[in-house]
């Protein structure tokens, strides 16, 4: 397929590494038509962005590490932030430099996230308005109540049409990231999924919908379970998995996933943190949870990427 894209900017500052931004498509994004864009950007006091929201326009932005360092590998990022919106800073901005230290290619996903108002419904948790009437509720030792490892509360006809659209996204971003590979110095065999939270469900839902074109080499999810159901493809790529045991649902429907991928004779491994019950950050200091970053890039390396 050929591929057309618009860059958006190219950004070098002393303050900012080397990005490249490319929308998606051209024109309105399959699936959004007649959506007003309203996304909204929120920016720190450094003035580096922190949150996004209103993503009708998705795009993916190009972190390249300095030429010399370049290892070949790719990692597309995807953002937690509820699919409601991206938690840019923390999820992209600093796990892009970290990889780039390390001579990893990043590219920061921005999905497109539910758009408040307009006639769309609010995403609703378990139990919520607009969720969808699942009310999930689940320790991580009752996994077994998760359905073919979909631990996504909302069921709603609009938080389907959210999740399928996002994952789209995903599917379109690999498509464009494989077709510069050369370019951009990277392996096309050495490209993979980074989601954390419900961009770990992005990552997945993209994983297991690809074909053999579109298919990552590797699958990484922190603290964020499927949002489908999962048939677990044929020649599966290899699954990491970093959670903490007491994060309610979300390590559930983890372990469902393992599970699932193991019985298919994949390969997969995971990481239960006993240090908490929700969310965690790469540098939380006296927290074991805090060396998941570490952990990945050696099974990055021990996996040939």
């Amino acid at each position: 397929m050929r591929i057309r894209m618009t860059i958006i900017a190219l950004v070098m500052a002393a303050t900012c590494f080397a990005q490249q931004e490319i929308k998606l498509y051209d024109g309105v994004a399959p699936g959004s038509e007649g959506i007003e864009d309203n996304e909204r950007v929120n920016r720190g006091q450094d003035g580096r962005i922190q949150t996004i929201s209103g993503v009708v326009t998705p795009s993916m932005t190009v972190f390249l590490p300095d030429a010399g360092k370049a290892t070949g590998t790719a990692v597309i990022l995807c953002s937690g932030g509820g699919l409601i919106s991206h938690s840019w800073g923390s999820d992209v901005l600093n796990m892009a430099r970290w990889l780039n230290e390390r001579g990893i290619t990043a590219i920061g996903l921005k999905y497109r996230t539910r758009v408040m108002g307009g006639g769309t419904p609010r995403m609703g948790g378990p139990g919520s308005p607009g969720g969808g009437g699942m009310a999930l509720s689940a320790s991580v030792t009752e996994f077994g109540k998760i359905t073919k490892s979909n631990a996504n509360p909302d069921t709603s006809e609009s938080g389907v049409r959210n999740i399928d659209n996002a994952i789209n996204d995903a599917l379109r971003c690999m498509e464009i990231v494989r077709a510069h590979a050369a370019e951009w110095h990277i392996n096309p065999d050495k490209i993979g999924y980074l989601g954390f939270s419900a961009g770990g469900g992005v990552g997945i839902g993209a994983t297991v919908r690809a074909d053999t074109e579109h298919r990552p080499a590797f699958m990484a999810t922190i603290y964020g379970p499927s949002l489908i159901d999962v048939e677990v493809p044929e020649n599966a790529p290899k699954l990491f998995i970093a959670t903490r045991g007491d994060h309610h649902n979300v390590a559930a429907g983890l372990v469902s996933l393992y599970l699932d991928w193991k019985r298919a004779g994949a390969n997969a491994e995971i990481h239960l943190y006993d240090d908490g019950t929700g969310p965690f950050g790469p540098d939380d200091v006296g927290n074991t949870s805090g060396t998941w970053r570490e952990s990945f890039y050696r099974w990055l390396q021990f996996n040939g990427f």
